[in-house]
């Protein structure tokens, strides 16, 4: 445990920040697994409704610093050509 105050406070305000930066992580996570799993089913409609959910939560989560700029872009990158691949056939 910390001796000062200042280490305390940041303690506290470390933990705060962790508990948001999980929750945005899970929403992105979460819409990620969503968009993947319509791809296997291959539902093209639900997939193209999580990608654009996964797209923007992608955008918030960098938006808040949570991921880097270049992370979210890879991520979905990648999404959109599972969905595409999944509409051309």
């Amino acid at each position: 445990m910390p001796i000062k105050k200042s280490a305390k406070k940041y303690m506290r305000v470390t933990d705060k920040k962790t508990s948001f930066n999980k929750i945005t992580r899970g929403v992105f996570r979460n819409a990620i697994k969503k968009t993947r799993d319509a791809v296997i089913a291959k539902d093209a409609e639900k997939a193209n409704e999580w990608l654009k959910q996964s797209i923007k939560s992608l955008d918030k989560a960098v938006q808040k610093k949570v991921i880097v700029r270049n992370t979210a872009a890879r991520y979905k990158s990648r999404l959109n050509k599972l969905v595409k691949d999944l509409v051309k056939k």
